[in-house]
């Protein structure tokens, strides 16, 4: 089974962090079955090393 994931939007200032609500949440892609926060910060990665090439 796979460990509960933090939503790091929700998290922001909370003293415990708070788990992704996958489907509930609304920065939930169910196509990527990701948080848009990890799929935006993914894709800069990839940019910045695309940049550096």
């Amino acid at each position: 089974m796979a460990a509960p994931k933090v939503c790091p939007v929700l998290s922001v200032g909370a003293d415990t962090p708070n788990m992704c609500l996958e489907e509930d949440c609304a920065f939930y892609i169910k196509s990527y079955k990701a948080c848009s926060i990890y799929v935006m910060a993914y894709d800069a990665a990839l940019d910045i090393k695309k940049k550096q090439q």
